[in-house]
Parts: C-alpha cells; structure tokens; sequence
C-alpha cells in the first residue's frame, strides 16, 4: 500500500501514514474520503439525537444533510479550484478528481449554509433556529475531517523548532519544489529538511474546542442567531492566525484568501452580535418596565394581605362595639322597673309600721 513515513523527530516518534485503507474491485479507497464520510455520519448521528430537544425532526437532519453534503462538497472544490487555477487550466479532468484531495473549508460552509437556507424555508423552520441548532455540528465536522489532511500529508505549515513539529517525505519534496513560490508569494523562507507545524493538527483541536464552546452557549444565547455568529467569530479567529503558518495558502495577488476572509468575518460578526445583544438587552429593559418584576409582585401581594387583614379587623372591631352597645340599652331598660319595685317595697314597709302603731 502507498504509505509515508511521518516523524516527530523532537518527540522520538516515527510511524507508517497510508494514504490507501483498502481496495474494491482494484480501485483505492483513500482514507482522506473514509474521514470526510465518517465526519458527515457522526455530525448527523448527533444531531439527530439532540434535535428533539430543540423542537425539530430527526427527518429534518437527514434532509438536511441529504442535500447540503453534496452542496458542501461541490462548493468546496469550487472555491478550490477558482482559486488554484493554474493547477487545472491545463488538465480540466482533474477538477473532478477528488481522490488528490482540495476542498476548501470556507467553500464547503458556503455551500451548506445556503443549502441549509432553502431546507428551512421549505420546512417552514425558522432560518436562524435551524442555523444556531447545526452550526456546532459543522464545527465537529471539521474537527474530525482535518485528519484526512494528515493522511495526505498536506495542508502543514513552515518550519518549527516546536517539540510536535513533523516531517515526511512528502513534505521534504513538497519544500524542495515550491521554496522559490513560497519565497516570492509569501515571503516565508523555508528548508525541506527541517519539521514543520502540523496546522491540521491545530485547526483539529481548535475546531473541537469551538464544537464544546457552542453546544454550552446553545443553551443560553441571548438572540437567535447568536451561535451562528459566534461560530464564524470563533473559526474566523482560529484560521486567520493558522493560515498565516501554512506553506500552501489560497492566494489571490499577494493576499491570503482564507486569512483575509477570516478577517473580515471576525468584524462583520462580532458588530452583528453586539448590536443584536444590545438590541435584545433593550427589549428586556422595555418588557421589564411595562411588566411588574417578581419582587413587585410579591410586595404587592403582600399590600394587599395586610389591607385584607386590616379590613378583617375594623370589621371585628366594629362588631365588638355593637354588641357593647346592645348590652348597654338592655340595662337601661331593666333600671325603671328595679326603682319601681323598690317604691312598692317601701310603701308595704310604711303600711307594716302603721299597724303595729
């Protein structure tokens, strides 16, 4: 099988890299494609455990992916190719032939999000709650597929002196024929023989620390839309700083493609997000001044208990009066008839006196 010899000479480590896994009917199935299908088939596996949580479908991932994989794909070499064009013009077969590898991230996401667009106005979903739902899983994508890079020994950077940096001798012969390209269009001085960055590696483990950052905040964006903005914000981040370490950029002129689309990202998104913040902090503030808080309403329930209580007792109290009152007339009207009985009883006195006389 066709395999190179990757090392890590500061780390000790040398191991074989096929970049054949198997062969059907006498025709290579590279490892760089396997990657690419297990990243899809992982991303939608997960979603679909987790869309039900989010008042979506599983159907709804599948059509999805049914339509923005090829989409992705297709996209992804366009942008590719348009921007390697010298490679092609002279052999246009090779456009289709993605057994070599290039694809282009930023195509591949361009294609899907479009695609996703018309799934969700079909569906009849929210564009930006289906969009704030995928956008982690593009990112764990990602994280998975760059491993297909190493396979093909491809997308590294410059020299280093990093304990990780690699080589191969795919990479000495890649430095030894494009020096003087890399030299004039990047102005990056490199030697063949000595280990390089291992950028793949870095856009890897930066994707899935963006994959874990975004499935925590789906979960308390302040505005929908939020995660999708924070996704571009948080790759664009990562990729404008490693694209500037590779050897094999997308150029247009002098100007690295990818690194100068990143950075527009990086402020097109981040005003985005603080003006939507802003906005949704407003209409916060607005519902909470027209709306009593829950401490209002709890000093208001209680106002209105110690009135209720204050009543209660003003009625109690007034009934104590009555009845004072109705027990005072009574008396007064047993005194005339006591007096009465007391004349009799001294008249009969008077009489007894007289007799003994």
């Amino acid at each position: 099988m066709d395999s190179t010899l990757v090392s890590f000479p500061e780390l000790g480590w040398s191991f074989q890299v096929p970049r054949v896994a198997f062969y059907i009917f006498g025709k290579p199935i590279y490892w760089y494609g396997i990657i690419i299908a297990a990243a899809f088939l992982i991303c939608v596996l997960w979603a679909m455990k987790d869309s039900t949580k989010y008042d979506l479908i599983p159907d709804t991932i599948i059509d999805l992916m049914l339509f923005a994989a090829p989409a992705a794909i297709i996209c992804a070499r366009i942008y590719y190719v348009v921007f390697s064009w010298s490679e092609y013009r002279d052999n246009l077969i090779d456009i289709v032939n993605l057994r070599k590898g290039g694809l282009a991230v930023y195509g591949g996401i361009i294609g899907a999000i479009v695609t996703a667009y018309f799934v969700a106005r079909y569906k009849k979903i929210p564009t930006m709650k289906l969009f704030d739902f995928a956008i982690p899983y593009v990112a764990l994508g990602q994280a998975i597929g760059r491993w297909g890079n190493f396979f093909n020994q491809e997308a590294f950077g410059a020299n280093t002196s990093l304990p990780w940096g690699m080589t191969s001798s795919t990479i000495t012969s890649y430095l030894t024929n494009k020096s003087d390209s890399i030299q004039e269009t990047l102005g990056i001085t490199v030697n063949p023989d000595l280990p390089v960055h291992p950028t793949f590696l870095y856009e890897s483990l930066w994707s899935l620390l963006i994959f874990a950052f975004l499935m925590w905040m789906r979960k308390r964006k302040k505005f929908s839309g939020e995660i999708f903005c924070l996704y571009f914000i948080s790759y664009s981040l990562g990729r404008a700083f490693i694209e500037g370490l590779r050897t094999d950029s997308l150029m247009l002129g002098n100007l690295r493609v990818s690194q100068f689309l990143s950075i527009i990202m990086i402020i097109a998104f981040s005003v985005l997000v603080i003006v939507l913040r802003n906005k949704a902090k407003n209409a916060v503030c607005e519902e909470a001044e027209t709306e009593p808080s829950v401490y209002a309403n709890v000093l208001k329930y209680l106002e209105e208990e110690q009135a209720a209580e204050n009543n209660e007792q003003s009625t109690e109290n007034l009934q104590e009066a009555d009845n004072t009152q109705d027990v005072g007339e009574e008396s007064g009207e047993n005194e005339p008839a006591n007096s009465e009985n007391s004349q009799e009883d001294n008249e009969e006195e008077d009489n007894k006196i007289t007799d003994s006389k």
